[in-house]
């Protein structure tokens, strides 16, 4: 039979030997001893609760080992117990608590060698003392001494740590757009704390965004060991093209499709999302020229670039060239100016909207101004001026007999009275009655007693006809007078020109 005890049961067992050791001495002279193979200086067996460590011990019987001689009470075999042909002595292995021993039971066969027990600790196994108990003797009998103590001590097995590993997650070795960019974590694999995870430490520089990156983990575990340190390097780039735009001030040409002051162009270099504009054409002014073109870059800075180009620009700043053609003086009597010049034109670059023109053109007396005009197709214009005077002609008269100067003639009402005058246009003499425009006779006040009054020295008769008489060089219009005594006119004759020359008169 195989029991276990714990300590308190060690120590009740001790007793109990020692107690059978003193009815031994008391009673028995001699006995056969069963005694281990642990000496006093010896240390105790050493077992690591739950492996498979195991320490052995003898365990042995010694024959009447105990005193000399028989006698009442004595071991009736004075040699050993265990006779040729006798059963074996038997003995149960007590143990602490989660020790094992085998075997168990021990059969002792023989005296004076030991036979060897094995002792192992189950986990959680305690520390006592070991002890055998006799199940049954040899046939024949005899008287024991149980010496049997083996102290054992259950040590418990030192907690085992593997090495931890740990992998950079979240990232791997190869560019990343920017914009794009990874979050590096670390994944621990450890058998004894468990899964964890946390981020990684990046290290490196980037410029505008880009650059290489290294992410790194790192870790050690509770038990002090270390995982290989792991990293991966990436790198984040910028692999898309930035976006350009243009404005044009002014923001479109006339109908025509041309400029006529300069052209600003100006560029719009953008780049989101992306490393940023590094450069971008500036603005561009556009003089003179035709169908010109502009392109702007940008560049952003990864290296990548966008163009756009404006083409079909068309400027002319300069005016046409315009004057007149042929000659016109710079004064003419009336009825003799020329007809209006005409003008010539050029445009070197945008060309001609249209003919030039001239305005300004006038027969009448007096001063006028000739304006020739020409336009390019940019809508610049041009003129030049041409100033002429369209010179009265000159009048003589009236001859006598009619009085001038503001002296009043008086004639009788009724009677004719020859108003004779000529008409020149510089050195030339007008003979045409078709010269003459019209004569009027405005009645008007009189005047005061102090006005100059001269009588017309004598009048004529007949018709009233205008003529002109070659003989005495002159034209002459007969005015038959009103009868209306005491009335006052104002006989006035006028050419075509506009000229005209007047006398007073008063009826009698």
């Amino acid at each position: 039979m195989k029991r276990r005890i714990r300590r308190a049961g060690v120590a009740s067992a001790t007793a109990l030997l020692t107690a059978a050791a003193v009815f031994g001495s008391a009673l028995v002279a001699h006995a056969d001893t069963i005694a281990d193979s642990i000496q006093a200086s010896d240390a105790p067996l050493t077992l690591v609760a739950g492996s498979a460590t195991t320490q052995g011990a003898g365990i042995r019987l010694i024959a009447n080992s105990a005193g000399g001689g028989g006698g009442m009470g004595g071991d009736p075999d004075d040699g050993c117990n265990i006779d040729a042909g006798d059963a074996p002595l038997v003995l149960d292995i007590v143990t602490p608590a989660g020790v094992n021993a085998n075997p168990d039971p021990l059969e002792i066969t023989s005296c004076g060698v030991f036979f060897t027990v094995t002792f192992s600790a189950e986990s959680g196994a305690e520390s006592g003392t070991a002890t055998a108990t006799i199940l049954s003797g040899p046939a024949g009998g005899g008287k024991y001494l149980n010496d049997v103590v083996i102290p054992i001590v259950v040590t418990q097995p030192q907690p085992t740590n593997t090495k931890p590993s740990v992998t950079v997650q979240g990232v791997s070795a190869q560019p990343y757009e920017i914009g794009s960019e990874p979050t590096p974590t670390c994944a621990v694999t450890d058998a004894e704390d468990g899964p964890s995870s946390f981020p990684a430490v990046v290290t490196g520089t980037l410029s505008h965004g880009l650059g290489t990156l290294t992410a790194t983990c790192d870790y050690t575990d509770q038990g002090g060991l270390a995982a290989d340190t792991a990293t991966v390097t990436y790198s984040i780039v910028d692999t898309g093209a930035p976006t350009i735009g243009h404005t044009i001030d002014p923001a479109t040409p006339n109908a025509a499709g041309w400029y006529k002051t300069e052209v600003d162009v100006t560029f719009d270099c953008a780049d989101l999302g992306g490393s940023g504009i590094q450069s971008c054409t500036p603005k561009t002014t556009l003089g003179e020229g035709e169908n010109q073109s502009v392109t702007g870059t940008a560049v952003d800075w990864a290296g990548n670039t966008a163009t756009d180009t404006v083409t079909g620009i068309n400027i002319d700043l300069t005016k046409p060239t315009v004057g007149f053609s042929g000659s016109f003086g710079s004064s003419h009597y009336f009825g003799e100016v020329p007809a209006a010049p005409t003008c010539d034109a050029s445009d070197e670059l945008s060309g001609l909207a249209s003919a030039c023109t001239v305005t300004g053109y006038s027969t009448a007396v007096g001063p006028h101004t000739l304006t020739a005009t020409a336009t390019d197709r940019a809508g610049n214009v041009a003129t030049t001026t041409l100033s002429y005077t369209v010179l009265a002609w000159n009048l003589g008269g009236f001859y006598s007999p009619v009085d001038m100067g503001g002296t009043w003639n008086t004639v009788k009402g009724g009677s004719t009275v020859p108003l004779k005058f000529e008409v020149f246009a510089g050195a030339k003499e007008f003979t045409d009655t078709s010269v003459v425009d019209r004569f009027t006779a405005t009645p008007t006040t009189c005047p005061g007693a102090t006005a100059k009054i001269d009588d017309i020295e004598f009048t004529t008769t007949g018709g009233t006809a205008l003529r002109y008489d070659a003989t005495g060089g002159q034209f002459i219009q007969n005015w038959q007078t009103p009868k209306k005594p005491g009335a006052c006119y104002t006989v006035t004759m006028t050419t075509d020109d506009g000229s005209s020359i007047s006398a007073n008169f008063m009826l009698k």
